[in-house]
């Protein structure tokens, strides 16, 4: 199938929308670069660029195509990004997100509620079925695991465990890299907490809030959200949040201070993100070129130098595709061995459970 670039203007969304799903000579098309040039820009939401690499990745992308990258609320939790959605339904203008990176369980909900629209990369096969949606309405991207970035010039004695973090010695010290009722990294932070007790996923969140109840009741717990600057300044020595995150803050900070990451010795959660595409995209074929990228190999050798596992990890090693610099810097493998990687059920009733008791039962507003 072979579209001329000036029959792309006479395309309706409806029909992009079935041949963008439907087949491949659409992916990674002269046509969809034309396309994604004529409209220029792309509006993306809750990217940091210290995050799994997406300072550099949106860089690339921008000199490889030569679009206009937006870059809308980088600190934006999973549920911040649906809210954009929908607080810009009717609006085409720079604060509307053309692409979203979630959390798991988000994807469902979002799809659920008609906020999303299917499209399937060109790497559609060589991606894991759990690990998307059946008609394309998200993907899963990469994932890390939950750990502890610890500044260790003011924290001498490294926490190994979760429960280590309930000592005396860790008074005023442990954040959430986010707000438990709206983001999915402090969420799963307080699934792997509770996951750390009991063997009974079911259980792991309302165990998790526990655990944070009684780490707020001591005293250890913190409710500022964790980020570099915070860490380094000592407001919050000790940071509860992705890997990927942490060892990328880790190098950002230069020794100063030093950073330690620990993955922890139980509760060892991993995390999958996904991506999708606003039903309402103002710039949807920008959109579906940025996804392009994402699960190009280029694109997964760009989050794995930020740290990130790229859900075509395993392929792409066995092609040696990947650099021997990028795979050397990541932690041992050992340190993953005992990861989880919670069911979408599993994500979804935590989700529901912890964001909805959070008040209830820990009582700290994390801001």
């Amino acid at each position: 199938m072979t579209i001329a670039p000036r029959q792309i203007a006479q395309l309706s969304a409806v029909a992009i929308a079935v041949l963008a799903t439907t087949s491949n000579a659409w992916a990674q098309s002269k046509q969809l670069i034309d396309a994604a040039k004529a409209e220029g820009q792309l509006n993306v939401i809750a990217l940091a660029r210290s995050w799994c690499g997406y300072g550099p990745i949106i860089d690339a992308f921008k000199a490889k195509y030569g679009i206009k990258v937006n870059e809308l609320n980088p600190d934006a939790g999973s549920g911040d990004e649906l809210e954009a959605i929908k607080a810009n339904k009717d609006n085409k203008g720079p604060q509307a997100p053309d692409t979203i990176d979630v959390g798991l369980s988000f994807g469902p909900a979002a799809k659920a509620a008609g906020l999303i629209q299917p499209y399937k990369v060109a790497t559609w096969n060589s991606i894991p079925a759990s690990a998307k949606d059946p008609e394309g309405y998200w993907t899963g991207d990469y994932y890390g695991v939950l750990a502890f970035e610890v500044n260790t010039d003011l924290v001498k004695k490294v926490p190994q465990d979760w429960a280590d973090l309930l000592k005396p010695e860790y008074n005023n010290a442990v954040a959430l890299a986010g707000d438990p009722r709206s983001a999915n990294q402090a969420i799963q932070g307080v699934y792997a907490a509770g996951l750390s007790t009991t063997n009974d996923a079911s259980k792991a969140a309302a165990a998790g809030l526990k655990f944070f109840s009684d780490l707020n009741k001591k005293g250890n717990f913190v409710p500022v959200i964790g980020k570099a600057a915070s860490l380094a300044q000592g407001t919050t020595p000790i940071i509860i949040r992705w890997d990927y995150n942490a060892l990328a803050d880790r190098d950002a900070l230069k020794g100063n201070p030093k950073v330690e990451v620990v993955v922890p010795k139980s509760g060892v959660v991993a995390g999958l993100y996904a991506q999708a595409i606003s039903a309402y995209a103002p710039h949807p074929n920008a959109a579906k070129l940025w996804l392009e990228y994402l699960y190009s190999d280029e694109g997964q050798q760009g989050l794995l130098n930020g740290y990130c596992h790229p859900i075509r990890f395993d392929e792409m090693v066995k092609g040696n595709k990947f650099t021997k610099e990028s795979l050397a810097k990541l932690p041992p493998a050992a340190a993953y061995s005992k990861a989880v990687f919670p069911t979408l059920d599993e994500q979804g009733a935590a989700k529901e459970t912890i964001t909805k008791q959070w008040d209830q039962v820990v009582g700290a507003s994390v801001k």
